[in-house]
């Protein structure tokens, strides 16, 4: 006999790290944004992990860890340079003094 057990499906936010309890949530989600980016950026351009690497400046086995989502000791200021020099304008806007804590957000276009 099979004992049934209830399954709780609770929805989470828009950001799994902030969901799992992650310190610096924020920051995990945008590398993780830029890291698909990344990924899918050399996909689209057939390039190798070899080729990718030459065009990027960092060594092949760093490509494949962005790529597989293993981004952490990699900055965002590092990943936005190379989205960058995969053909993408980054475009970085301040926006105007609020009364409340400013946000960092990334739009693709």
């Amino acid at each position: 006999m099979y004992e049934q057990n209830e399954i709780t499906i609770e929805e989470g936010s828009s950001n799994v790290y902030a969901d799992l309890g992650c310190v610096h949530a924020g920051e995990m989600q945008r590398k993780s944004q830029l890291a698909g980016e990344i990924g899918r950026a050399i996909k689209g351009r057939r390039l190798t992990q070899e080729d990718a690497d030459a065009l990027l400046g960092i060594d092949q086995s760093k490509v494949s860890c962005i790529t597989r989502g293993r981004f952490r000791g990699i900055s965002e200021a590092k990943l936005l340079e190379l989205v960058a020099r995969l053909g993408h304008d980054v475009r970085i806007v301040i926006g105007p003094v609020r009364r409340r804590p400013g946000k960092i957000e990334l739009k693709f276009v």
